[in-house]
């Protein structure tokens, strides 16, 4: 029996250093995690990627991995500037509801009666002159992705990409979820022209200035260039990092992972906003029951989500995961998979920013490494795992994809 406590000290030791892991070894912290993610980014030919973790509403873990140029084996950093892609939505659905509070966005009125003209007047939005439905739309709908819209004018529900593509209400405003990057321009097109807001200024002065994002800007900073992530697509061919010169509500920031972690942080802690906005920007407007969110009003419905009561709130999306509320945004372009997803009750959250169109393949393993079971809709959002590649083909939509299903790395 003497030695019973010797043994203890053993067992904690050997605790402590795989990262305070719990008895499955979920979730990882320190020198378990950073192998973890090492060898998943190298089972799945990821050259760059940048990891924060938010505990009780402040950043614990910043670490970057890989290389931000592979050619010359340029590391990536921690302030090295990466597109923040669809993450720009809930930057800016955040910058609103601080809008809200200051009583220069009613988010349940027209967009007709902020506008000084009709919509279709405008010749961005003509092709809507035959339309009267564009003044059932509001604010609410438009961060909720409930405006009708395809997610740009340029892919049709059901077509391929037409550069010469009509902007089209298909389905009646307030109905039914359909993301649409199409609608959050919409917003910021509305707050510009009729509230005399300008967007870009007012999402620097309020969120970057405000939280320290010194490398975040809604266009190219020269200044970005010596310190700067390319894209790499799925067979490691580079892509050039684009120079945005519009502001783009939508989708048009660059920021780094520490930058981003910071505004994170503040938002899972509700920092800006009265209580009371704040809930109203997490609760859930719209139940969603697409297979998938992409391509947008074409997917047969489904019940899997159901259990976790998928939704999208204003401009984040909402489930119920085992340890409490989750609200997340995603973030895709060709070289850029990102993702932030949030505990509410814990004010806990993973941040992933990366280079590589390949990231989203080891995202659930990530989530489970990081967070522990969240039922995160891991299909839904076609986070296909790199090692299932037979549940990328058209018909696995038919089958039961489970978001509780547990992700046991294979590494």
């Amino acid at each position: 029996m003497r030695c019973f406590p010797a043994l203890l000290a053993v067992v904690a030791a050997l605790i402590c250093a795989n990262g305070n892991a719990t008895q499955d070894n979920r979730p990882l912290r320190g020198a378990a995690l950073d192998h973890r993610i090492e060898a998943l980014m190298k089972a799945a030919q990821v050259p760059g990627l940048a990891l924060a973790l938010i505990e009780n509403g402040q950043v614990t873990y910043l670490k970057a991995y890989g290389e931000r140029d592979v050619a010359r084996h340029l590391p990536l950093q921690t302030d090295t500037v990466m597109y923040a892609a669809s993450l720009t939505k809930a930057a800016f659905s955040y910058s609103a509801m601080m809008l809200v509070d200051e009583g220069k966005l009613d988010l349940d009125r027209s967009i007709a009666s902020d506008l000084p003209k009709p919509l279709p007047d405008y010749p961005k939005y003509a092709d809507l002159a035959n339309d009267p439905r564009w003044r059932q739309i509001t604010p609410r709908f438009l961060l909720s992705h409930r405006g009708g819209f395809a997610n740009y004018r340029y892919w049709p529900p059901g077509k391929d990409y037409d550069p010469n593509g009509k902007l089209a209400i298909y389905v009646d405003p307030g109905t039914r979820y359909s993301y649409s990057g199409e609608g959050i321009n919409l917003l910021q097109f509305v707050l510009e022209h009729g509230n005399g807001v300008d967007v870009g200024d007012y999402m620097r002065t309020h969120l970057f200035t405000r939280f320290g994002m010194t490398r975040t800007a809604l266009t190219w900073r020269d200044d970005f260039a010596a310190n700067v992530a390319l894209g790499y697509d799925e067979q490691g061919k580079p892509l050039p990092h684009a120079h945005r010169t519009q502001v783009r509500a939508a989708g048009s920031m660059d920021t780094t992972v520490h930058d981003y972690a910071q505004l994170a942080a503040a938002m899972v802690r509700g920092e800006g906003l009265k209580p009371a906005t704040y809930a109203n920007w997490l609760t859930p407007e719209i139940r969603i029951h697409d297979v998938q969110q992409f391509p947008v009003l074409t997917l047969p419905a489904t019940t899997d989500n159901d259990g976790i009561a998928l939704s999208y709130a204003l401009g984040v999306g909402r489930f119920q995961s085992p340890q409490g509320p989750a609200w997340f945004k995603e973030g895709h372009d060709d070289g850029t998979n990102n993702l932030l997803l949030c505990l509410q009750r814990s004010r806990t959250c993973m941040l992933v920013l990366s280079n590589s169109s390949n990231a989203e393949s080891i995202f659930p393993y990530l989530l489970q490494s990081t967070l522990g079971k969240t039922c995160f809709p891991w299909y839904w959002a076609s986070y296909i795992p790199y090692d299932h590649p037979e549940w990328r083909s058209p018909a696995a939509r038919a089958q039961p994809h489970s978001p509780c299903q547990p992700f046991e790395s294979p590494l």
